[in-house]
């Protein structure tokens, strides 16, 4: 099926691996020139090599930590000024932070900040360059919302997705969708460190109807198929890929 992006140009941030990495790559197979961005330059940089070996558009870099405070600024104008135009921006940057019922607030303000406050910034910082072309596609990674425990990022990700709602709606008019997509367990290495030995199969095949844990490509086809004009009338939507995982259908 052609996604009809041939030529589009994306920013996606927390590249350099995972999940975000594999949208890199499908993006680059798609023909999208692709801004990506991340923390670790070695693997930004094997990330080129990669998507060069199968004939992808090759992507351009930018090493920038998000959380830094003009993280999204710089980020932004980077993706302006290398890509000219932004059609696309996923922002994917996450990661998991479990914490006590009781203890310090770092892992609150750091997790807060890299995983709602950012990238609402960063977009913020794009949004005109949207409205101005009446055009655009933001989708926002989420996560879970059924832990028995508490774990910041996805309190932070419930936030982004109910964020999202609410900009997709004053975004309609503009010719610009926003959606999310969460992930189920995806077998990455932000997951794999809390299922140790047989964890895995266990919990998977006691609660996965799928028998197993998704794969960063799953999440890469689904995410590139809601950014793409195939998915022009899907906006303000969270789209789940988790195998069958979620209990709850709302």
């Amino acid at each position: 099926m052609d996604l009809y992006l041939k030529g589009k140009t994306a920013l996606v941030t927390g590249a350099s691996q995972g999940i975000g990495r594999a949208i890199v790559n499908e993006l680059a197979a798609e023909g999208v020139k692709v801004l990506a961005t991340g923390r670790n330059l070695d693997l930004l940089n094997s990330l080129i090599a990669e998507i060069n070996a199968t004939g992808g558009v090759e992507p351009i870099i930018f090493q920038q930590d998000l959380l830094e405070l003009n993280g999204p600024e710089s980020i932004a104008t980077a993706a302006l000024s290398m890509l000219g135009d932004v059609d696309i921006l996923i922002n994917n940057a996450g990661r998991s932070q479990p914490v006590d019922i009781v203890g310090p607030e770092d892992p609150w303000t750091r997790s807060m900040g890299l995983d709602f406050d950012r990238p609402r910034v960063l977009t913020q910082h794009l949004l005109p360059h949207f409205i101005k072309r009446k055009q655009g596609s933001i989708l926002n990674l989420t996560s879970t919302y059924e832990l028995r425990t508490l774990n910041v990022s996805a309190i932070a990700k419930a936030s982004m997705a109910m964020w999202s709602k609410q900009l997709a709606g004053e975004l309609g008019k503009h010719g610009i969708r926003v959606n999310c997509l969460q992930p189920g367990l995806i077998d990455t290495e932000n997951i794999r460190p809390y299922f140790p030995g047989d964890e895995r199969s266990k919990f998977a095949e006691r609660e996965i109807p799928l028998g197993d844990f998704g794969e960063p490509q799953d999440m890469a086809n689904m995410a590139v198929f809601l950014v793409s004009p195939r998915a022009k009338y899907v906006t303000g939507t969270v789209a789940v890929v988790d195998g069958g995982g979620r209990r709850h259908p709302f």
